[in-house]
């Protein structure tokens, strides 16, 4: 474990981190689709990518999901930091976009090491930063975009996370994380594929212009 976290934390940590990181670390591995998190749960260690992607999504009084951000390889999500250090439930849930390698961090290793290393602190401030900024591009793009821009968006995002332009979802799972329905999205959808963008396929998508 300690290669992977030099490998895709070398360049943020000391070493003396990386190996407390080895030390109380545990090692995880889920496949795509696995539930790492859930609404209403007490938040008891905090993930470090190492590869993968995974979903952070909000949910209504209507039980209806928003795709908030994706955490990628390198990340740890803000929000999760948040709940650790305040001891408090979880008010998001967090999905597997794909088959990801985590190291989760026991909770009270939270702030005693944002007081022994400064790599750390920076790190955790950053996390927050880019998650914020994130969260923004969400609101602007709810308030902003058209639905049919939110949804090429959406595609393109996908497709950059996974590295393949082959998207194996339904219109349903787009219209839940959109927050909209299934008859805007397949509208939509044909739309793009008679722009040429997409070919749509029975469970999967294809993008051709990106």
């Amino acid at each position: 474990m300690i290669q992977e976290l030099k490998n895709n934390y070398g360049h943020l940590f000391e070493d003396a981190l990386l190996n407390e990181i080895n030390q109380v670390g545990t090692f995880k591995e889920v496949s795509e689709g696995f539930k790492l998190m859930e609404i209403g749960n007490y938040v008891k260690a905090m993930p470090l990518l190492i590869s993968g992607a995974i979903k952070i999504l909000r949910e209504d009084n209507n039980g209806d999901e928003l795709l908030l951000y994706f955490l990628e390889k390198g990340d740890t999500c803000a929000m999760t930091l948040t709940c650790c250090v305040a001891q408090k439930k979880s008010n998001i849930r967090a999905i597997a976009e794909t088959d990801s390698k985590l190291i989760m961090i026991p909770i009270k290793k939270m702030e005693e090491w944002s007081e022994k290393y400064k790599s750390w602190r920076h790190f955790v401030f950053e996390s927050y930063h880019n998650r914020l900024n994130e969260m923004l591009e969400t609101i602007d793009s709810i308030a902003f975009l058209k639905m049919d821009e939110r949804l090429l968006k959406y595609l393109v995002k996908k497709v950059t996370i996974s590295k393949n332009k082959t998207i194996h979802i339904t219109h349903q799972d787009i219209a839940y994380e959109l927050h909209t329905s299934r008859v805007v999205i397949s509208r939509l959808l044909k739309k793009l594929e008679t722009l040429g963008k997409i070919e749509l396929n029975r469970n999967y998508i294809l993008m051709k212009d990106i």
